[in-house]
C-alpha cells in the first residue's frame, strides 16, 4: 500500500502531538502552582501596602509641619509622589526619576520604600520644625539582671540552690556545644547560674 504523498510523516504529527500535550501540561501545572503558592503575589501586595503606608506617613509629616503638597506630579518629565510647589522639591521613590530631576532646578529627594515618613525632615534641603507624629515610646524599665538569670534556667525568683543546681545541670544538657547547642547560648546558661547561685534562696 503507497503512503499519501500530502500526508505528514508518521514522526512529525507523533512530534507535534507530544509537544502540544507537553505545553498543556505545564500550562496546567502553572496554573495550578499559582493557585497554591501565591506568594509572589502576596509579597507584591506587601510592598504596595509598605508603599501606601509611607505616603500615609510622608502626607502626615508634610500637614504636621504645614507644607503644601501636591500628590502623584509630573516635574521635570518626571512623575513623582510628592511636589512641594512653595519649596520647588520632588519627593520620590523611584531612584531613576531622582538622577533626571537633578539635572533641572528643582530640588529632588529620594525616599526609600522602608523609611519611616517622620525622617522625611532630615532629608529635605530646608529647615523643619521639630513634629511628634504620635506618643513616645515609653522608655522599658532597666532589667534585672537576677530575674534574667532565673528566667534563663526557666526557674521562679525563690529558687533554692538546689534548684538551681538542678535546673542549669538540665539546660547544660541541651545547649551544651558538644551535644549540637549553640555556643552563645551555652556562654549565657553559664553566666545565669553563676548569677542565680548568688542570689538562690
Amino acid at each position: 500500500m503507497q503512503a499519501d504523498p500530502g500526508a505528514l510523516p508518521e514522526w512529525l504529527v507523533f512530534g507535534l502531538l507530544l509537544g502540544i500535550a507537553g505545553s498543556l501540561f505545564v500550562a496546567v501545572l502553572f496554573l495550578v502552582a499559582g493557585r497554591l503558592f501565591p506568594a509572589k503575589r502576596q509579597a507584591r501586595g506587601l510592598r504596595e501596602g509598605g508603599e501606601e503606608r509611607r505616603r500615609t506617613e510622608i502626607r502626615e509629616y508634610l500637614d504636621a509641619i504645614d507644607e503644601q503638597f501636591a500628590e502623584n506630579h509630573y516635574v521635570a518629565g518626571q512623575h513623582v509622589a510628592f511636589y512641594l510647589p512653595r519649596r520647588d522639591v520632588a519627593i520620590t521613590f523611584d531612584a531613576r526619576a531622582y538622577y533626571r530631576i537633578e539635572r533641572s532646578p528643582t530640588t529632588p529627594v529620594l525616599v526609600e520604600h522602608e523609611m519611616p515618613g517622620a525622617y522625611l525632615g532630615q532629608r529635605l534641603p530646608f529647615e523643619t520644625p521639630e513634629v511628634s507624629l504620635g506618643p513616645e515610646p515609653e522608655p522599658e524599665p532597666p532589667a534585672d539582671p537576677a530575674r534574667q538569670a532565673f528566667a534563663e534556667l526557666g526557674l521562679r525568683e525563690s529558687a533554692t540552690l538546689a534548684e538551681v543546681k538542678s535546673a542549669y545541670r538540665d539546660r547544660v544538657k541541651q545547649v551544651h556545644p558538644d551535644h549540637g547547642g549553640d555556643e552563645e547560648e551555652f556562654k549565657r546558661v553559664r553566666e545565669a547560674y553563676t548569677l542565680a547561685k548568688q542570689h538562690a534562696a
